[in-house]
């Protein structure tokens, strides 16, 4: 029994120290190992704040003064942007008396000296007072600005006598500003059709009393102007023979007027050079005169019913009746008179027998 006893406690000690490396196993730590550090997130570099813009419109291939356009002819807009940046582009609207007439998108190309640029052409079909708008929208890069051209009118080039409208006015505007008598009324009378006989007399074209493409055009070109051939007569009337008109110079070879004339015919010419008027006589005489400066002897300029398109007087200068009284009180006595021909005609006999 003792035995027994001896034996059991004996295992249960084996037990005891086979369960101790266990426990000592299990209680003792395990080593920490050290955490792998995370790399910094890279901040992402800010976009470039977009830019301010401002833009110019210019209209090009104009003339006259002010400038204007006849319907249907091409017409040039110019933008210059500032400051340029790539890949931009822009929207140009064109009105015509407040509306909308047309738009167009068009991309701006560089310039250089940081400006941008762009061309495009339009016309307009019809008459009226015509403007270009451009907008740019805002984009990533650069705001939104926009900008307008200045105003510009574009006339029918078809008036005809007794019309009115925006056109004539324009044509005598021109017209008055190439310094031939005509009214600036608006309206084709008499008066703007004799302007315009001496306008087409300047320029070559056949001497009626009409408008047309052909003297828009010219006009546009600044055809016309009448060249002083004696600037250093002082306050002068010069009657070019060639292209029968008759010119009031002002001091310093300044054109004042200019009006259609008929000078002599091939058998009574009228006589050529330098004279002086030494006689007014106002009214109308026995022969038909109307407010007469005589320059030498018969030779005189006057108002005469007949003023044809071409010499037909018997060697006086004859200027249609409604312009004699303006040309009469603005002749003074003692005042120049040159009258040539470039063409080779008149002479340089004087008669006596000169007359209407």
């Amino acid at each position: 029994m003792k035995s027994i006893c001896r034996q059991a406690a004996a295992f249960a000690a084996l037990t005891c120290m086979a369960a101790l490396p266990a426990a000592a196993s299990a209680a003792a730590p395990t080593p920490s190992v050290p955490a792998t550090p995370t790399p910094p997130v890279a901040s992402q570099p800010a976009a470039p704040a977009p830019v301010a813009g401002k833009i110019k419109l210019v209209l090009q291939k104009l003339g006259g003064k002010p400038h204007f356009a006849i319907t249907a002819a091409p017409i040039v807009v110019r933008g210059v942007v500032i400051p340029y940046v790539a890949g931009q582009s822009v929207k140009v609207s064109f009105y015509r008396d407040g509306r909308k007439i047309g738009v167009k998108a068009v991309s701006v190309l560089a310039l250089g000296n940081g400006a941008g640029q762009f061309h495009l052409h339009f016309s307009s079909a019809k008459a009226g007072l015509v403007q270009v708008r451009a907008a740019h929208y805002a984009t990533a890069q650069q705001l939104a600005f926009s900008g307008r051209s200045e105003s510009l009118r574009v006339a029918d080039p078809n008036v005809s006598p007794g019309s009115a409208s925006p056109s004539v006015r324009l044509m005598q505007s021109e017209l008055s500003q190439l310094h031939f008598a005509v009214p600036l009324s608006g309206v084709f009378d008499e008066a703007t059709g004799r302007a315009l006989v001496a306008y087409r007399k300047m320029t070559g074209l056949s001497r009626v009393p009409e408008a047309g493409r052909q003297v828009f055009k010219l006009i546009l070109k600044g055809a016309g102007t009448f060249k002083v051939l004696y600037p250093h007569d002082g306050r002068h009337v010069e009657a070019d023979l060639t292209r029968q008109v008759l010119a009031e110079i002002e001091p310093g070879g300044h054109v004042r007027a200019l009006y259609t004339m008929s000078s002599g015919k091939p058998s009574t010419p009228t006589v050529i050079g330098r004279f002086t008027v030494y006689n007014k006589e106002p009214g109308t005489n026995s022969h038909g005169m109307v407010d007469s400066s005589y320059f030498i002897r018969g030779y005189a300029i006057h108002g005469y019913a007949e003023v044809p398109n071409y010499a037909a007087s018997h060697g006086c200068l004859r200027v249609p009746i409604p312009d004699a009284p303006a040309i009469y009180s603005w002749v003074q006595y003692g005042m120049p008179v040159d009258v040539y021909n470039e063409g080779g005609g008149g002479s340089s006999h004087v008669r006596g027998n000169a007359g209407p």
